[in-house]
C-alpha cells in the first residue's frame, strides 16, 4: 500500500516572500486526487498523515519538524506500507530519506530530480534558507538540526542529481568531492531525459539495491510549471518526466517517492498540481504489457489495435509507455491534423476550460457565434450545424436531406431515397452501417432503416440510373478513406454534381477525413470545382484535442429545422467552438493547405519510386496531398504485418482491410521527417521482398 504523507511546511523556503508557501502544498495536491492517482492505477493507497509545522524559532522547529518526518516515513516502511511525502519545502529531505534508511537499516541509494543541488551548508549558502541544504545534510554535512536526524547517512556512490542548472559553486566543489553524480541539463538536452534517467538508475539502484526518488517540482521549466517555491529557466519537460518516472513504485527496488515545493498561490489555474499528480500516477502505472491485458480484460472488443501503448505525443511524434518514440504518419484518421499537443490548440482549450465548457444549447454562448461564423465564411456557405462527432454529422446531413426532400421538393412522405456508394466509410450507427457494403459492419445488427440505394464508386453512369423522383441526396466521399484511400476516376464528381443539378438533388460530401487541408486544398471536392450542396466535416475540426463536427448548407437546406428538430447536449458547446474556433484560425495562419499540397505531390513521387524498388510486393500507391496509399499485392504481402513491422521500426500507421497501408500524417510534419519515415517502409519492404523470395 501507499501511505502518503503530507509535510506542511515552508519553514526552509525564504521567509516572508510567500504565505503560506509550499506549506498549503500537500492540502492542495490531496484535494487534486493525489491519493487517487494511485488507487485508479491498481494500488491500494491511502493518506496516512497530515504534519505541520510546529511553532517556534526556525532552526528549532525545522529539526522537530524532520524527526517527526523521519519517523513518519520510517513508520510506514516498517509497516510493509510505501511512503510517498509530498511537501512542503525540500527541507523536509532530509527527514524523508533519514526515516527510509532507519527502517532499512542501511541508506538507500536516491534520485534526486532537481533544478538546484541543495547542497548548501549554513556556511556556504548566501541565503541561508534550508531548503537549499537537504542534500548536503543526507550526506552529513551542514547544520546538525538537518545532518543529525536519527538515519545512516547517504552512500554518495549511490547518488545521482538530474536537472541542476542553478546553483553555487560550492554545492558543486562538495558533491564531486563526495563523488555524487550529476547529470546537468546541458547533458539532458544532448542525450535527452530517458538516456540520462537510465543512467542514473544504474548508479542509484546498483546491485538491485532500494532507493528512492526526490521530486522538486522546479526541476522542470518553469513555463510548464509555475507553481514553485524557486523557479530556474529551461528545465526539463513534463511529459518527459512523466515517462522516465513510469513504473516506478510497482519495482520492489523503489521503496519510496518524495514530492516537494509545490505552492498552489503561484499556481492559480492548476497545471503545477496536475503534473505533480501525473506524477505520482505514472510512477503507479503499470508496465504496457498489464495496460493492454486491462483493455482486453475490462474492456467490450470491439478493436484490434496494434501492440503499442502511447503515452505522449507532440507534434509528428508519439511515445509510448516505456519511451520509445514513434512517427504519427496515420493521424488518428485526420483528426490530429494540426500534430499532437499544438501549442496554440492546447492554450486555447485550457483557457476556455477554466472558464465555461458546457451549457447545453438551451443557452447561447459567447464562443459559438464566433466559431459559426469563422467556419461558415471559410468554406462559403450559410449555415452550419455543430455536432461532436463525425458520426452525428452524418446522420444530421441525412435527416436535412430526407426533411427537404419532403418539405421543398415534395417527395411523398416517408418514400425519400438517398443514394451512396459501395466501399463508403461514414461511420457505425444502426442507419448509417444499413448502406455499408462491408458485411462486418452489418452482420447481425439488423433490422437496418430503408430508403438508401447502393451504387458503385466512381461511376457516374449509375448514379444517373439510380436517381429517381424521389431521390433526396447523393451521399458521397470525395475520396473513400477506410475503404483504403480511393480516388474517383477523373471528373467523376464534378459529372455527379452536374446530375444532381438536374434532377434537383442534393450532393452532400462527407469531408470528415479528406477535409480541412488534408488533400492539399481546404475541401477535396475542389480539386474538380464542385461545391457540394451540403458538407460534412469533423475530425480535425477539433484539433486533434476533442470530438468537434459540423454538418454545412444554405440556407435553402437549413431552412427544414426548426427548434426541437435536432440537437445535441454537447453538440456546439463553448469549449469544442473555442478548439474549432482555434484549430481554423490554425490552418490559416500556418499556411497548412498550401503545406499539404507543395509536400504531397513529393510524397507521391516518392511512393513511385518505391513501389518500382518493391513491385512484387506493392500493386498500385496512389493520394492527394497528404493523404496516401500504399496497395500491397495480398499474395506475396499482408498489410496488418506490414504495419507492426513498421511499428518495431518506430513508425505508426494503420492497415485497412489487410491491403492497404494508409499515409495520413499531420499536416504539420516537415519533409526531413516524412523522408524519415519513408525511409523506414523501404527497410520493411526489403525485408518482407527477402522473405517472399526464400519462399520461392
Amino acid at each position: 500500500m501507499l501511505r502518503f504523507i503530507g509535510v506542511a511546511s515552508a519553514l526552509g523556503a525564504p521567509p516572508g516572500e510567500m504565505n503560506p508557501g509550499p506549506a498549503a502544498g500537500p492540502q492542495a495536491l490531496r484535494r487534486m486526487g493525489a491519493v487517487a492517482a494511485a488507487r485508479r492505477c491498481g494500488i491500494d493507497a491511502t493518506w496516512g498523515a497530515s504534519i505541520e509545522a510546529p511553532a517556534g524559532a526556525r532552526w528549532p522547529a525545522l529539526a522537530a519538524l524532520l524527526v517527526e518526518v523521519a519517523d513518519a516515513v520510517a513508520a510506514a516502511l516498517s509497516g510493509g506500507d510505501v511512503p510517498v511525502v509530498l511537501g512542503g519545502d525540500h527541507a523536509m529531505a532530509a527527514g524523508t530519506w533519514r526515516g527510509v534508511g532507519r527502517a532499512l537499516g542501511a541508506a538507500p541509494g536516491l534520485l534526486w530530480i532537481d533544478a538546484h543541488l541543495d547542497a548548501h551548508t549554513p556556511a556556504s549558502s548566501p541565503s541561508g534558507n534550508p531548503h537549499g541544504m537537504p542534500l548536503a545534510a543526507l550526506l552529513g554535512v551542514g547544520a546538525p538540526e538537518m545532518a543529525g536526524i536519527a538515519g545512516p547517512p547517504l552512500d554518495p556512490a549511490r547518488v545521482a542529481v538530474i536537472g541542476a542548472r542553478s546553483f553555487e559553486a560550492a554545492e558543486a566543489q562538495l558533491l564531486a568531492a563526495h563523488g555524487v553524480t550529476v547529470f546537468g541539463m546541458a547533458e539532458i538536452d544532448k542525450r535527452g531525459l530517458a538516456a540520462v534517467f537510465a543512467d542514473a538508475l544504474a548508479i542509484v539502484a546498483a546491485g538491485g539495491r532500494p532507493y528512492g526518488i526526490s521530486v522538486d517540482l522546479d526541476a522542470v521549466d518553469p513555463l510548464l510549471a509555475p507553481g514553485v517555491t524557486t523557479p530556474a529557466a529551461d528545465g526539463l519537460s513534463g511529459g518527459d518526466l512523466r515517462l522516465a518516472l513510469g513504473g516506478a513504485l510497482r519495482t520492489r527496488q523503489c521503496i519510496a517517492l518524495e514530492i516537494a515545493e509545490y505552492c498552489p498561490q503561484r499556481d492559480p489555474l492548476g497545471i503545477t498540481a496536475r503534473l505533480a499528480i501525473d506524477l505520482v500516477e505514472a510512477a503507479c502505472t503499470p508496465d504496457a504489457d498489464t495496460l493492454r491485458h486491462w483493455e482486453a480484460r475490462y474492456g467490450a472488443r470491439n478493436y484490434a489495435p496494434l501492440p503499442v501503448v502511447l503515452a505522449e505525443g507532440h507534434g509528428c511524434w508519439l511515445s509510448d509507455r516505456d519511451g520509445r518514440r514513434y512517427l504519427d504518419l496515420m493521424s488518428a484518421y485526420s483528426a490530429v491534423s494540426f500534430g499532437h499537443s499544438h501549442p496554440r490548440l492546447v492554450a486555447a482549450l485550457a483557457a476556455q476550460a477554466q472558464r465555461l465548457a458546457v451549457t447545453s444549447r438551451a443557452f447561447h454562448s459567447d464562443r459559438l457565434p464566433l466559431f459559426l461564423k469563422r467556419l461558415t465564411t471559410l468554406t462559403g456557405y450559410e449555415r452550419a450545424l455543430p455536432v461532436n462527432t463525425g458520426l452525428e454529422a452524418v446522420e444530421t446531413a441525412i435527416k436535412a436531406a430526407r426533411k427537404w426532400a419532403y418539405k421543398i421538393k415534395g417527395v411523398p412522405d416517408g418514400q425519400a431515397e438517398i443514394v451512396a456508394c459501395a466501399g463508403n466509410f461514414h461511420g457505425r450507427s444502426t442507419t448509417i452501417v444499413g448502406f455499408s457494403s462491408e458485411a462486418q459492419y452489418r452482420d447481425g445488427f439488423g433490422p437496418f432503416a430503408p430508403g438508401f440505394h447502393l451504387i458503385p464508386y466512381g461511376d457516374a453512369a449509375a448514379l444517373a440510373a439510380a436517381i429517381t423522383p424521389h431521390t433526396a441526396a447523393f451521399l458521397v466521399e470525395p475520396i473513400q478513406g477506410e475503404g483504403g484511400i480511393v480516388l474517383p476516376p477523373p471528373g467523376y464528381l464534378a459529372a455527379c454534381a452536374e446530375l444532381c443539378r438536374r434532377h434537383d438533388v442534393l450532393l452532400i460530401a462527407d469531408e470528415v477525413q479528406s477535409g480541412l487541408g488534408r488533400t492539399g486544398y481546404l475541401l477535396a471536392c475542389q480539386h474538380e470545382d464542385v461545391r457540394p450542396d451540403g458538407v460534412i466535416l469533423g475530425k480535425a475540426l477539433g484539433g486533434g484535442l476533442l470530438p468537434v463536427s459540423a454538418f454545412l448548407a444554405d440556407e435553402r437546406v437549413m431552412q427544414v429545422f426548426t427548434p426541437g428538430d435536432h440537437g445535441s447536449t454537447f453538440g456546439g458547446n463553448a469549449l469544442a467552438a473555442a478548439v474549432g474556433l482555434e484549430a481554423l484560425d490554425l490552418l490559416i495562419d500556418e499556411e497548412l493547405i498550401a503545406h499539404s499540397a507543395e509536400l504531397g505531390g513529393w510524397l507521391l513521387a516518392q511512393l513511385h519510386a518505391l513501389a518500382a524498388a518493391h513491385g512484387r510486393l506493392i500493386r498500385a500507391v496512389r493520394g492527394r496531398g497528404l493523404f496516401a496509399a500504399i496497395e500491397v499485392n495480398p499474395a506475396h504481402a499482408d498489410a496488418r504485418l506490414l504495419a507492426e513491422a513498421l511499428a518495431a521500426r518506430g513508425v505508426l500507421t494503420k492497415d485497412t482491410h489487410g491491403t492497404v497501408l494508409r499515409l495520413a500524417p499531420p499536416l504539420t510534419i516537415t519533409r526531413d521527417e516524412l523522408a524519415w519515415g519513408l525511409a523506414r517502409i523501404d527497410e520493411v519492404f526489403a525485408d518482407a521482398g527477402k522473405q517472399v523470395r526464400r519462399a520461392a
